[in-house]
């Protein structure tokens, strides 16, 4: 049975179409990332889970139980915000019991569950802390066991390691990753980082629009992107004639990542109109008959000087044929 299921869902606000009309199905205990720019839908997606938005049409189902109308406090899920949401006049301890305390658990055995929780997200030791008295990462920390000390089968994540440094955030990522699969829950991971989606989720759903563009695993979603959107959004990619990349006649699109072209004294030359370095590589831009490319020079190689000329070339298998413009 999937742990959620939409079947033709959309949500209205007025006339704008926030969610129209998505149909999508999360496996249980796999982490599912909702990938998408502001405004694509994928938060009131994630809203209309966990109960704080009701659908305007279609249904959604969790673990084959209709949820249209079922109040958030009853849905087997819980939610992580990017704001955290802690209490400042309480301790850690409390913080992560809140919940149990509002179902009625008796103080002793919702403190013990308490401490589980922070002992699951490496915080043991730290119940009696303010919240104030905690780096980002620990606050994050713990909403985090605030949302697993209630046993949830659905863990909802909204964007929250947004207010990480670059550093912490991707240490983060690895131990959410790590949780999730020693916890065998389901994770629905909402983000607009794609880097963050590709190197945590199983599969990727991405957004654009209030519809689902494409679903498919970080590597399908990279390499065989569905449309000029997914190719554009999800990392950086060439888009340009078919015909240029070798996969196809005139008048069909397909998408080369920068990383496929390479510096090659055989190859087709393109002036340097740009260059930039990133310390893991140098980016170039360059002009190839009137075609603007994007290439990505490792750090052992001499990356030519604007002006120049440099001579490039690409496997062809590498480009994925996108369809007609």
């Amino acid at each position: 049975m999937d742990a959620v299921t939409f079947r033709g869902v959309s949500r209205h606000f007025g006339p704008v179409k926030a969610v129209d009309e998505v149909d999508l199905a999360i496996r249980d205990g796999e982490f599912f990332a909702m990938l998408g720019p502001s405004g694509s839908g994928k938060t009131t997606c994630l809203r209309l889970v966990a109960g704080f938005e009701q659908p305007t049409a279609g249904h959604i189902e969790i673990f084959g139980e209709r949820a249209e109308g079922v109040p958030p406090y009853l849905r087997n899920v819980n939610t992580v915000f990017q704001s955290y949401a802690l209490f400042p006049h309480m301790n850690v301890l409390d913080n992560v019991g809140f919940g149990l305390r509002v179902r009625g658990v008796g103080r002793a055995e919702r403190h013990r569950a308490a401490r589980e929780a922070l002992e699951l997200v490496e915080l043991g030791g730290y119940g009696d802390r303010r919240a104030g008295e905690l780096s980002g990462g620990q606050r994050q920390r713990v909403a985090l066991a605030r949302a697993l000390v209630n046993k949830p089968r659905v863990l909802l994540l909204d964007e929250p390691l947004g207010a990480l440094d670059l550093k912490l955030r991707e240490q983060m990522q690895e131990e959410l990753r790590t949780l999730q699969r020693s916890l065998g829950l389901t994770f629905v991971f909402v983000t607009h980082d794609q880097d963050e989606a590709l190197s945590m989720a199983d599969r990727v759903a991405v957004f654009a629009e209030g519809r689902v563009q494409q679903i498919g695993t970080p590597e399908e979603i990279y390499r065989r992107p569905a449309s000029r959107f997914v190719a554009d959004f999800v990392g950086s990619s060439n888009v340009i004639p078919a015909d240029v990349a070798g996969v196809g006649p005139a008048g069909q699109w397909a998408s080369l990542r920068p990383e496929d072209i390479v510096l090659d004294p055989a190859g087709r030359p393109a002036t340097v109109t740009a260059r930039a370095f990133h310390g893991r590589y140098t980016r170039l831009a360059l002009d190839l008959d009137g075609q603007p490319l994007t290439a990505l020079v490792p750090p052992h190689a001499e990356a030519p000087e604007p002006g120049t000329t440099a001579r490039v070339s690409w496997d062809a298998a590498r480009a994925h044929l996108l369809g007609a413009a």
